[in-house]
């Protein structure tokens, strides 16, 4: 019934994308502000009460739904975010195609954190790449991964964690000693996701042997230790490099560079859509194998 369910949602995703109103990811993130009023405090502990709370809920939520197959499949649907994700990149790829790069800088903003407004070309096409790697894990593999593991327990504990890392986790006064909780385990949990979609994108990529090489090369020196492993992976396999300097709302990271190719292209957008794509589909066959089988008692 997982393996259906799980199926089913993915498709559903593929088809419709998120839900345009009434997301119930939304409605979690309103909870989770309304009870941060109520437990932040400059320090580990509320933060690490804030996320059991949260966290433990949606799993809870997960348990009273139950393991069949239309629950699974609602739950799959309500977390995966790869039509989205693959229409955001489509939107700025098209924008650049036409000449509009100051439109293309502005809605570029829906994908990335980063500052936009000083990117040339290149540097638009390098931030689409990069947010297409590391959100195929974070938005497909991964909760299609804890889906297989943990039914519909584990994809809403999956995707209402790795939103409070979105909300909390970043590094800020706020949220420096607060959001230690969320950060750590949005890490752990999607350390799985990460390594299959590498590896994934190793089997599936335009060059195994070069995605290989920048993973083993390159991925331990960025400053995320999921993100590190899949873009230098897609890098590798597209023949392009990733990674350089960043801006975030005035502040700067030079960040290592991943892969040792070209410069990336508006027409590497369209490459790494279809890998990530490829990735995808793959994933769900790898998560509804593993949810197939048969459980010991």
């Amino acid at each position: 019934m997982t393996s259906l369910g799980l199926v089913l949602g993915y498709a559903a995703d593929a088809a419709l994308g998120d839900p345009r109103r009434g997301h119930p990811v939304a409605g979690f993130g309103r909870l989770a502000a309304a009870l941060e009023r109520r437990t932040h405090a400059d320090r580990r502990a509320p933060g690490v009460l804030h996320v059991a709370l949260l966290v433990g809920g949606a799993a809870a939520l997960g348990r009273v739904a139950g393991r069949g197959t239309l629950a699974t499949a609602a739950a799959t649907w309500v977390v995966l975010g790869g039509r989205s994700l693959d229409r955001e990149a489509a939107a700025v790829q098209d924008l650049l195609e036409a000449g509009r790069l100051p439109d293309a800088r502005r809605r570029l903003t829906h994908l990335v954190g980063r500052d936009t407004a000083a990117l040339d070309e290149a540097g638009v096409a390098r931030a689409v790449v990069e947010s297409l790697a590391e959100n195929s894990s974070d938005a497909v593999v991964a909760p299609l991964v804890w889906g297989a593991l943990a039914g519909t327990p584990g994809l809403l504990a999956y995707r209402a964690a790795n939103t409070l890392d979105a909300m909390v986790g970043h590094r800020s006064p706020r949220y420096e000693r607060f959001g230690w909780a969320a950060a750590r385990l949005d890490d752990l949990l999607n350390l799985p996701g990460s390594r299959l979609t590498a590896a994934l994108t190793v089997a599936l990529g335009d060059d195994p042997a070069g995605a290989v090489r920048a993973w083993r090369r390159d991925a331990g020196d960025h400053p995320s230790p999921n993100a590190g492993p899949v873009e230098a992976a897609f890098a590798g396999a597209l023949g392009v490099r990733l990674g350089g300097r960043t801006v975030y709302a005035g502040r700067v990271e030079d960040r290592p560079v991943l892969g040792d190719g070209r410069e990336v292209s508006v027409h590497d957008v369209t490459r790494a859509r279809r890998l990530a794509q490829r990735v995808d589909l793959a994933a769900l066959a790898v998560c509804a194998a593993i949810s197939a089988r048969p459980r010991r008692r």
